[in-house]
């Protein structure tokens, strides 16, 4: 099948293509609540996966395939995405993070989690660290949107940020809402102790070497400089550039976010 796939880190492939291919992962509801589930493998801490503003589960097939044959593996379907119905509740970053406490919660899933997210959903994954560190083992972030990067974008290459803007009326009425909520409550809620808790989470930041022909230039400059921002915002003592891969590097080098994931659990133990 066929579906919308767009993050806010990747604007420039908002301008090239709103729709890429999908390879489903069969979800399953949770307790009849509107999000839905991949879950396979076994293995404490068990892995959780975020999908950026779009996505659902699809992007992390391969990823998903070869983490679970050693692990317990969970890909998260947000409301509104893949098979999962429409959310009624707020979509900022903080409530998706509550969901997905809730979620596991649920599904009787003991913390603490390693927390894998790309793009939109890094920052999820992000803000789910801020805002519950006891429960997290550690934090893989791939092409995550750093918490200002829709203002830096505006700010810094505004022909693009217009396009995007254009583009939003295509989106569907969940990836609008994700999008207009992106940066509520992360001020209010990240204060300084927030901070420095996540200072104390083993975390990776990997990021993409290559950038599409509309990407280059302006946008590629300030995508680098907002992308260093995790440096400050996360235990990371450095980014891991991805050769040969673009913003999905789930779906161009999976290798690489399986490994990123198997250092950081070689490390917890």
């Amino acid at each position: 099948m066929r579906g919308p796939s767009s993050g806010v880190a990747l604007v420039a492939a908002l301008v090239a293509a709103l729709v890429a291919a999908c390879a489903g992962l069969p979800s399953a509801p949770v307790d009849g609540q509107a999000t839905r589930v991949v879950r396979a493998g076994r293995g404490a801490p068990t892995i959780v996966l975020q999908s950026g503003l779009g996505d659902g589960a699809a992007p992390w097939r391969a990823v998903f395939d070869t983490l679970s044959r050693e692990h317990e593996v969970i890909a998260i379907e947000r409301p509104g995405y893949g098979s999962a119905a429409a959310a009624t509740a707020a979509r900022d970053p903080c409530t998706i993070a509550a969901e997905q406490r809730a979620l596991l919660q649920r599904l009787g899933i003991v913390p603490p989690y390693l927390l894998v997210g790309h793009s939109l959903g890094g920052r999820y994954q992000w803000v789910y660290a801020a805002l519950y560190p006891d429960e997290v083992a550690g934090l893989v972030l791939v092409e995550a949107t750093a918490p200002d990067h829709w203002q830096r974008l505006q700010r810094e290459v505004p022909a693009m940020a217009a396009t995007v803007s254009a583009l939003r009326v295509a989106f569907s009425a969940t990836m609008k809402r994700e999008f207009d909520d992106q940066d509520r409550c992360v001020a209010q809620r990240i204060g300084a102790g927030q901070r420095a808790a996540l200072k104390r989470i083993p975390a990776r930041v990997l990021v993409r070497e290559t950038y599409s022909l509309p990407e280059r230039g302006a946008f590629a400059a300030m995508h680098r400089r907002s992308q260093r921002d995790w440096l400050e915002l996360t235990a990371a003592s450095e980014l891991q550039p991805v050769p040969g891969s673009g913003h999905y590097v789930q779906r161009e080098r999976p290798d690489a976010v399986a490994q990123a994931v198997n250092a950081l659990l070689r490390n917890a133990r």
